[in-house]
């Protein structure tokens, strides 16, 4: 059975009875190309074990199980259950967790079916949980890469430099944590139902060591959330809804980091903001 051809996949639907669910974000791969591409990128080998988000009927799973130690996906839609005990039988390497990947507890989900493998992500994910999952998978520090077919602009997003206007709080936060890499794109016409956004493969490589020293990561994220705060406003006055100091000590700390107290926030570097966070919580008193 081809998993990416239209055909093969209307029948096994049929056989199920199965029907798309909007809210899920369901989107099928009908492309065979992006599947191999997205697992040869991913660099899955037999020292590693993949945690797959949001499977659907397995194109992505097949690849991956063919390569890596160990694949455990996880699956919301109970009636994809009896869809992947057909689609991935025979692989002796697959486990499916059923239930919600934004409720399980990543440590233990690793931890019971990871031991003595490298962990890593790889997905085709739902675009209505990119943010909070990539967010939740960077922070817990228990990957060694993340690979993942997301929309086109969040992937922008990622990996965007000061000053453009898909920079923001976010593209900081996976830098900070990552090293990305928008690999390709993939036109809607790749899937079944076709969504109406262009995707992109992105690999993010998990760094070893911080690119930024800071004395809390806690007053970072600080300084960055109220940078953005009013995108359209000067750092300055974006401050202020995070830091209850006077314009004028604002306006020193920014000069005091080499830069122009008129500057917007969407200009700053990772580095300013680290050095900027420092100064802060210093005017603070901590």
């Amino acid at each position: 059975m081809d998993l990416c051809n239209r055909n093969d996949i209307q029948d096994l639907l049929s056989r199920h009875g199965f029907r798309f669910a909007k809210s899920l974000g369901q989107n099928f791969l009908i492309d065979d190309s992006v599947p191999l591409r997205i697992a040869e990128a991913c660099g899955a080998d037999e020292s590693t074990g993949v945690l797959e988000i949001g499977p659907g009927i397995g194109p992505l799973t097949r690849q991956l199980a063919q390569r890596a130690g160990k694949v455990v996906s996880v699956e919301l839609d109970r009636r994809l259950y009896p869809v992947l005990a057909e689609t991935m039988a025979g692989f002796d390497n697959f486990t499916l967790v059923e239930g919600d990947i934004m409720k399980c507890d990543l440590p233990a989900l690793i931890a019971e079916h990871f031991g003595g493998l490298r962990p890593i992500l790889c997905a085709n994910l739902p675009y209505n949980i990119t943010t909070p999952l990539l967010t939740r998978c960077v922070e817990s520090e228990l990957f060694d890469s993340l690979t993942v077919l997301i929309q086109k602009e969040v992937a922008q997003r990622i990996c965007a430099a000061p000053g453009t206007a898909d920079y923001g709080a976010f593209s900081l936060l996976m830098q900070y944590y990552t090293e990305p890499e928008l690999l390709f794109t993939v036109p809607n016409t790749c899937f079944l139902p076709a969504p109406k956004v262009t995707s992109a493969v992105i690999h993010c490589p998990v760094r070893k060591e911080p690119p930024v020293q800071v004395k809390s990561t806690a007053s970072l994220w600080r300084a960055v959330r109220a940078g953005f705060a009013q995108r359209r406003k000067t750092l300055v006055n974006s401050l202020q809804s995070g830091y209850q100091l006077p314009k004028d000590v604002l306006a020193q700390a920014i000069e005091a980091c080499g830069l122009p107290a008129t500057i917007r926030g969407e200009r700053l570097s990772l580095a300013d903001y680290a050095k900027l966070a420092d100064l802060l919580d210093e005017a603070l008193g901590k």
